[in-house]
């Protein structure tokens, strides 16, 4: 996303997305889906991202063939500041971050789905969605699609300094830098002579909340959002039990983000549960809304660790989102081997993400400055290894 400084933001109201925000003429959904199909089918032959589906809110008065497809979306991107503010952890510093155009037309579309499905082609909300997911990820497997890493790059200030491969025509596709490797050693873990440390999984926007129900009065505001539903499991279930008043690691990843998963325990490899859904966008607005539940009813894979020196276990959520081809495990594939703080687990292809962290109640004491801004609430950034907390017991 790009960033905005805190004053420059502060210029115009934040928009909290709702249906009526749209001109009326682009309200009903069926010009939003003509508009996100046409901005996945102009990605597959124009390489400058910013003007398909990367195109940020506060630009598209100056993109035409954007604010053409949905007409008077440029007038909402000039009376409003569209995304979210965040806090950057390494410097305190409050920055606001733009929205691209694809998840706020995502979360537009997300008024009219569930009960309130529209057919558009003969197709659900969800149907289109998850087709333009697939296609998009097919885009970007392609390996013309390497033509539009260049303008990715220059579109989200991505620094190629920390990359295991620079040099940027080596990578076969889009995808492949996407999910690009980083020089070992440039997430060192936090505390990494503490076994009693947790870390970061992922370089993205952190909130953490020491109970379920603490999650959800600041931000999981969906209605069906419950331990069981996340992990899909039965409420009687002995999983649903072992999680029951868990506290909660929310990792939100932007497309610009490296996009490797890590471990933040150490501990040993369990079973990986693979749970079909949806592909709503993850944005905290729409994890904000109480009607929308994206992270119950998104596609998503639940691998279940057990940390070496509690014996706890841990469940590691991996959530896919609106345009994520699909969710890859590598290291987590493996069952029954050990990991470190810091071992890769797996990847997100194309999009944005999410990985939900579950630590049985009493297990953890998150870092103070986390808590503090998740009661905010706000969105802290991380990076992979950064300290998240403390092991409150040990292995009896």
């Amino acid at each position: 996303m790009s960033h905005l400084p805190a004053p420059l933001a502060h210029t115009r109201p934040v928009e909290t997305v709702h249906p009526d925000h749209l001109p009326a003429a682009s309200q009903d959904p069926t010009p939003v889906v003509a508009a996100l199909e046409k901005l996945v089918e102009h990605s597959a032959e124009h390489h400058d991202v910013k003007n398909t589906i990367h195109a940020p809110m506060h630009m598209v008065h100056n993109i035409p063939f954007v604010h053409n497809l949905v007409p008077g979306i440029e007038h909402v991107a000039s009376e409003y500041h569209v995304g979210n503010f965040v806090i950057v952890r390494s410097t305190g510093e409050r920055i606001f971050e733009s929205m691209p155009i694809y998840p706020r037309l995502g979360m537009h579309l997300l008024f009219y789905g569930g009960t309130q499905v529209k057919l558009l082609h003969n197709k659900s909300i969800e149907t289109v969605l998850k087709d333009l997911s697939i296609r998009q990820g097919k885009i970007y497997d392609s390996g013309e699609s390497v033509k539009s890493i260049p303008s990715f790059i220059q579109t989200y200030s991505i620094g190629l300094d920390e990359l295991q491969e620079p040099d940027i025509t080596k990578y076969r596709c889009f995808n492949d830098f996407f999910y690009r490797k980083l020089k070992s050693g440039v997430r060192p873990v936090a505390n990494a002579n503490d076994p009693a440390a947790f870390c970061s999984a992922t370089d993205s926007r952190l909130t953490v909340y020491p109970t379920v129900d603490l999650a959800k009065q600041f931000w999981i505001k969906g209605s069906q959002f419950t331990i069981p539903n996340l992990l899909g499991v039965d409420p009687d279930s002995d999983k649903a039990r072992l999680f029951e008043g868990s506290s909660v690691a929310v990792f939100r990843l932007a497309p610009q983000d490296y996009h490797r998963f890590h471990s933040p325990l150490d501990g040993v490899v369990g079973d990986i549960t693979d749970i079909d859904g949806q592909y709503y966008t993850v944005n905290p607005q729409a994890v904000n809304e109480p009607g929308f539940d994206v992270f119950t009813a998104n596609e998503r894979a639940v691998l279940y660790l057990t940390h070496t020196q509690s014996n706890s276990p841990v469940a590691f959520v991996a959530i896919g989102a609106m345009l994520v081809g699909s969710i890859r495990w590598t290291g987590g594939a493996h069952k029954g081997a050990s990991v470190k703080r810091g071992d890769e687990l797996g990847y997100f292809a194309y999009g944005g993400s999410t990985v939900i962290a579950l630590f049985p109640e009493g297990l953890i004491q998150f870092d103070d400055d986390l808590v503090r801004n998740s009661a905010v609430p706000i969105e802290t950034l991380v990076k992979v290894g950064d300290s998240l907390g403390r092991c409150l017991i040990t292995a009896s």
